[in-house]
């Protein structure tokens, strides 16, 4: 890793790269390939799904087999051990319980103003929503239960769920993502990755309905295609690869930030690793760790990239400091493995989420914590939130204005809308005032 101190040359060039890094990593080509996929998908809906399901995932299927069975989702039980599904269910039972707090804050409310005029807000579901899962090879139950959950707390009328199939399973999902479906309710799964997954939920096919809006994370190719029918319909965010800053003080144990920063950097060879401390002594300790670790895990290969590339060490003068360049980056998971990390709370403005103490890992949040692991990345925590029940309903504004609606009200609407030139405004605005009897 690289270590860098505060005042260097280096030291804000390397922040500046941070910041910026999504950036750089949006590849050349990859815009043109996925208008590629959803134009053929929009043309040609199933026919293109089976064809770039063929392509790209090796899974040869016909129109009848994209969408999952009830047998195989029996199967798929049968294929779980009971240790693994018993986390399942836990899991899934913590997830529903944090999210049904952010239900009961959601509720729709009205107020009689004080001359006359009632408004409101009705706060409703959304009535589809299409949830994206990485797969193929890799398995990610998890994220199954994170992004179906709360749209089924929020009380979403149907939720689809597609994520790709792969030849290792007999052409069918990873039984371990379906199980997970299944423990939160999906009402579908299609077999369907990448970019024409994100297409089909978007515009609709013979098979795949029409959703409203589409959440979940993917490869750059989905996060493309996100970002292309975001209109058409609704999502979530853009994410990036997985990122990390541990802010530390002399006090943090050394074994315990290695792990933290390693089980990031084995997510991805684009993952974000940073630790930012004013304990030089404890910096070298660090780095010393993660080589002794490193050596002990897999996906060496992962570790070792993202390692090389992302992995900084910042040397600030103190912790104000070390908390500022946190907030600059605003990195999708923040440890604070400080002394007093209730304190420093505060003073945290951008972060996904946020771990306080030596004892609460990151991957504690990724599995059985209850909140989201669906957070923002790439510095767009400073406008964007953690995956929620709040994702999966909108919001009606609505106004009642009785005949005894003060006139004083009427009349000065009516001002404003001729100091804008809108006349027709004022003009329904003193049509109504004709009846009215409020006495103003």
């Amino acid at each position: 890793m690289l270590i860098l101190k505060s005042g260097t040359k280096g030291f804000q060039e390397r922040l500046g790269k941070i910041v910026r890094r999504m950036e750089l990593a949006w590849a050349e080509g990859v815009e043109q390939t996925v208008q590629e996929i959803i134009q053929a998908v929009k043309a040609r809906g199933d026919e293109a799904l089976i064809e770039y399901t063929h392509r790209f995932d090796h899974c040869p299927l016909t129109k009848e087999e994209l969408l999952v069975s009830k047998k195989e989702i029996a199967q798929a039980y049968q294929a779980v051990d009971d240790k693994t599904l018993g986390a399942l269910q836990l899991a899934a039972q913590r997830i529903k319980e944090f999210h049904l707090q952010q239900r009961y804050q959601a509720s729709s409310w009205i107020k009689q103003e004080e001359q006359g005029v009632w408004a409101g807000q009705l706060i409703q579901p959304l009535k589809r929503v299409g949830v994206y899962v990485p797969g193929g090879k890799a398995a990610y139950p998890s994220s199954v239960l994170m992004n179906i959950i709360p749209a089924k707390v929020a009380e979403v009328e149907e939720i689809i769920l597609c994520t790709p199939p792969s030849p290792d399973h007999q052409n069918k999902i990873n039984p371990y993502v379906m199980v997970a479906a299944d423990l939160a309710q999906a009402n579908r799964i299609f077999k369907l990755g990448g970019a024409q997954a994100i297409a089909a939920m978007a515009f609709g096919t013979e098979t795949v309905p029409k959703v409203d809006k589409v959440v979940g994370p993917g490869n750059i190719y989905v996060a493309a295609a996100k970002k292309m029918v975001y209109g058409e319909v609704g999502i979530d965010l853009i994410a990036g690869p997985s990122e990390i800053v541990i802010l530390a003080d002399q006090t943090a144990d050394p074994d315990l930030i290695a792990a933290n920063l390693l089980a990031q950097a084995e997510h991805d060879e684009q993952a974000l690793v940073v630790l930012i401390t004013d304990a030089e002594d404890l910096a070298q300790v660090v780095v010393a760790r993660i080589e002794a670790q490193k050596a002990r895990l897999g996906r060496q290969d992962i570790i070792y990239h993202s390692l090389n590339r992302w992995g900084t060490v910042f040397l600030t003068d103190n912790l104000e400091q070390a908390l500022d360049l946190s907030n600059q980056i605003g990195p999708e998971h923040l440890l604070l493995m400080v002394k007093e990390p209730w304190a420093m709370l505060a003073g945290v403005k951008n972060a996904g989420a946020v771990f306080l103490g030596n004892y609460a890992p990151v991957a504690l949040g990724d599995y059985l914590a209850g909140p989201n692991h669906v957070l923002p990345t790439g510095n767009t925590a400073r406008f964007f939130s953690p995956l929620g029940v709040y994702d999966f309903i909108k919001r009606t504004n609505f106004v009642y204005a009785p005949s005894q609606t003060s006139r004083n009200l009427i009349e000065k609407a009516a001002i404003l809308a001729r100091l804008e030139g809108l006349n027709a405004h004022a003009h329904s605005l003193e049509m109504g005032n004709k009846t009215n009897k409020g006495e103003g």
